[in-house]
């Protein structure tokens, strides 16, 4: 976190949080509510951010709480994120790990670091639990991720009968399957943020 934001928590700890007003879309983008409908509405799609400098302030001030709700941290004020995916929307680098599968980087252009975890879910979206967080790789970056993910008999992975699920890959890791309504649950995260008494 930044260190005016930091600051700013010091000297005012009691001001409320805020919901509905932000969200991170499939794709890595935030996206603002003026209607502070985000949650409420969670299909409402909002209107991009597209300001340079807020982009960075909301990445580099990007958290989540105990209960697995991810915010933005607003001076000192917490700005809960509505998740339309997951915390992260993993890209690849075009770099290949030395565990032999592709190097992630986050919307918010972190690196994954070690993957500990994959899971396919339902629809046919590609889950990370890394050592940076839970996320979703990219729609565009999914086919090259999949065709890297080897079984520890050689196999591709999406070529081994659902039987043998969950698979154990080269890479030291496994690739699980769950349901798209049960992802987020599994990982840890929150997709509507709420207030907790």
């Amino acid at each position: 976190m930044d260190n005016s934001v930091i600051a700013a928590m010091a000297r005012w700890p009691q001001v409320p949080d805020v919901y509905g007003w932000l969200s991170l879309n499939i794709r890595g983008q935030w996206r603002l509510h003026p209607e502070g409908d985000a949650i409420s509405q969670p299909h409402s799609p909002g209107t991009s951010i597209t300001s340079p400098q807020i982009l960075h302030f909301i990445n580099n001030n990007y958290s989540h709480d105990a209960h697995g709700q991810w915010y933005f941290q607003n001076g000192p004020q917490r700005v809960y994120v509505r998740l339309d995916a997951a915390p992260f929307i993993f890209h690849t680098t075009g770099e290949i790990s030395a565990t032999g599968t592709p190097v992630l980087r986050s919307h918010n252009d972190l690196d994954a670091g070690q993957i500990h975890t994959w899971w396919l879910d339902d629809e046919g979206h590609l889950y990370v639990l890394s050592q940076l967080g839970p996320g979703l790789v990219a729609g565009r970056d999914l086919a090259g991720v999949l065709q890297q993910l080897q079984t520890n008999t050689g196999n591709n992975a999406l070529d081994t009968p659902a039987t043998d699920w969950p698979l154990h890959l080269t890479d030291g890791t496994y690739l699980a399957q769950d349901t798209a309504v049960n992802i987020a649950k599994t990982l840890g995260y929150v997709l509507l943020p709420a207030a907790i008494s």
